[in-house]
């Protein structure tokens, strides 16, 4: 796509990213008397434009996240149509995803922690969404991974691309057969497709902070079926290299068997936080410093 272009009200400044289905821009927001907001659009790839599936998903995925307010997830503003093309309007969070951040190296351990509980946090809300009912939505995010963490210059922490989180009764809605997520960040439950639970998620984030303090994934390999090989044996990882406490978090995320997990999300976070209390203080101040550093 050339850019700059008009998408409806927002003027198309530059990419952020894409990936499988939809790519995201930076767009800018017109107002009354030259006001100006800078916003993310994510729209659907060209090639899958007009496909009436894949622009249920965006709608769907639209509808879901606009009920969810919460300071670690990435906020769904609005869902538009401009030249028949559907964009869905969130935050932009003035930073990097945790992906490229990580690119330039690990992450001091008072960080990947700060990141891990925050990112607990996020995932303890989308666990415990309901509908306008107060019936228990069952939402697991299944796809927990660095590129999906929006880190900003400020600190923030945030959990974005809701295009795959949804309720445990519904089938997946796959293209070709591929499966969504990233292989090296499945459960050994998702590789298998077996019935998920809030417990696949916690594994996602167990290989997140392994990836965080130490530049690896565990079961990393160099076919996405050995990957998923590895996933499925979920063979015990060489944590050596980390503190006792901190290899005793990451061994039971990474747990071959969800009930050998921590019970939930909110009991993950308070071990996080127990964990960075006991180390010298690293704040969101620091985390920004950090950000700043490695996009200059």
């Amino acid at each position: 796509m050339d850019l700059p272009r008009q998408l409806g009200a927002y003027r198309l400044v530059k990419r952020l990213g894409h990936g499988g289905t939809a790519e995201v821009f930076l767009a800018v927001a017109h107002g009354a008397s030259g006001f100006e907001k800078p916003v993310a659009l994510k729209v659907l790839l060209p090639e899958l434009q007009g496909d009436g599936e894949y622009e249920r998903i965006l709608i769907d995925e639209a509808r879901r996240a606009a009920r969810f307010q919460h300071r670690n997830l990435v906020g769904v503003h609005d869902l538009g149509a401009a030249g028949g093309v559907y964009f869905v309007r969130m935050d932009w969070v003035d930073g990097a995803d945790l992906a490229a951040v990580l690119a330039r190296g690990t992450l001091p351990l008072g960080l990947a922690l700060l990141v891990a509980e925050e990112l607990a946090h996020a995932l303890a809300y989308l666990h415990g969404a309901a509908d306008e009912a107060g019936r228990a939505l069952g939402l697991v995010h299944r796809d927990v991974s660095p590129a999906n963490v929006l880190l900003s210059r400020a600190g923030d922490v945030k959990l974005g691309d809701f295009g795959i989180a949804k309720a445990t009764l519904l089938a997946d809605v796959t293209r070709g057969g591929v499966r969504k997520g990233k292989y090296a960040y499945m459960s050994p439950e998702q590789v298998t497709g077996a019935a998920l639970t809030s417990a696949s998620d916690q594994f996602a984030l167990g290989i997140t902070l392994h990836e965080m303090l130490t530049g690896k994934r565990p079961y990393d390999a160099d076919s996405a079926l050995e990957t998923m090989e590895r996933v499925r044996a979920c063979a015990p990882p060489d944590l050596r290299a980390l503190d006792l406490d901190v290899a005793a978090i990451v061994s039971r995320c990474l747990a071959r068997a969800p009930r050998d997990r921590f019970a939930d999300m909110e009991a993950l976070g308070r071990t996080l936080a127990t964990a960075r209390r006991t180390r010298p203080p690293a704040s969101f101040e620091d985390l920004g410093r950090l950000v700043r550093d490695r996009t200059a």
